[in-house]
């Protein structure tokens, strides 16, 4: 891995800055996310971003074995995240949880292994777990020990780094403060593009030396399970496209170099050959300080993904302001 391309995280594991996003919208067949894979880390991605929850870990594990084992890299050179779901909270659940996951990918360890929401869930089979009405089916756990037995698994070296995800500021704190804490978070993966820049959140991570990994960092593709439809298109923004115009590249690449200059890790997720290659194309640019501040200027904080099927749970992220 080169290192002018990682971060050192909190651990002394060192973390790619710039990843590949797995998860599939509904009615994209899963072998998509095996394919984009392997393209990915053709090109030279080495940071692949995935989670139980996106029901295609068999798919990646495949395409990260296969590039192994035809020399195209070494597993140690790869950093491969998995997400802890919200119906394994419970303690005893977590590192039976993760070792599904390894199952599935044929893997011995995972690189991180992050909570992938404050929310929890109903245990069972069922990832999202609903009563006769349609309300989805909650359960009450303290996440600081649902962490402990994320602690352990990083002991038993079923993962080499341990983090959360969508957590507020005050949800890290908690893990923070923790009475015993052994291992702090080294990342907390969350929304942050141009139209949700997390400034605040952003800098309450970088005092506590906690990684901000950003997902949709290029906005989101319109998938209604989750976002509403109405939503403003982030690479189509007219000062996006402007500042692109002016490089001679992409709003992809421009909204992915906006975040390596301000120390945040980026997420792109696509699906498209020519686009996963366009978009490892971020390092040899770079975005002047008037550039940065226009961008800074985008924020409205839209957020695409709201987790509105949780707004009533105890633990839901975004009543607080960062």
């Amino acid at each position: 891995m080169a290192l002018s391309r990682c971060v050192k995280l909190n651990d002394g594991h060192l973390m790619p800055v710039l990843g590949l996003g797995t998860l599939v919208s509904e009615g994209v067949p899963k072998s998509k996310a095996g394919e984009a894979t392997r393209v990915a880390i053709e090109v030279g991605y080495r940071h692949i971003d995935a989670a139980y929850v996106y029901e295609n870990e068999e798919e990646v594990g495949s395409a990260l074995r296969e590039k192994i084992a035809d020399g195209t890299v070494k597993r140690e050179e790869l950093f491969y995240t998995t997400k802890l779901w919200a119906t394994f909270f419970r303690p005893e659940l977590v590192r039976p949880a993760l070792e599904r996951s390894l199952k599935k990918l044929r893997l011995d360890y995972v690189d991180l292994f992050i909570i992938h929401v404050p929310i929890t869930m109903k245990p069972g089979e069922e990832l999202l777990p609903k009563d006769a009405s349609g309300k989805v089916i909650f359960d009450t756990v303290d996440l600081r020990d649902t962490w402990a037995a994320l602690e352990k698994c990083k002991d038993a070296g079923l993962t080499k780094s341990i983090g959360v995800s969508n957590f507020n500021h005050k949800q890290l704190e908690m893990i923070l403060n923790k009475p015993g804490l052994k291992y702090k978070p080294v990342c907390n993966q969350v929304e942050c593009h141009p139209y949700l820049n997390q400034s605040k959140l952003l800098e309450f991570c970088k005092s506590k030396d906690i990684v901000l990994v950003a997902y949709s960092a290029l906005g989101s593709q319109r998938n209604s399970k989750w976002v509403e439809e109405s939503n403003p298109y982030l690479l189509e923004d007219p000062v996006l496209n402007a500042i692109a115009k002016k490089h001679n590249r992409s709003p992809a690449q421009v909204a992915l170099r906006y975040q390596l200059q301000r120390g945040v890790v980026v997420l792109a997720k696509s699906f498209n050959e020519q686009r996963i290659k366009e978009n490892f194309q971020v390092f040899d640019f770079e975005l002047p300080p008037e550039d940065m501040k226009t961008i800074d200027g985008l924020n409205q904080n839209l957020r695409y993904f709201k987790l509105l099927f949780a707004v009533d749970h105890p633990y839901y992220p975004y009543s607080e302001e960062y």
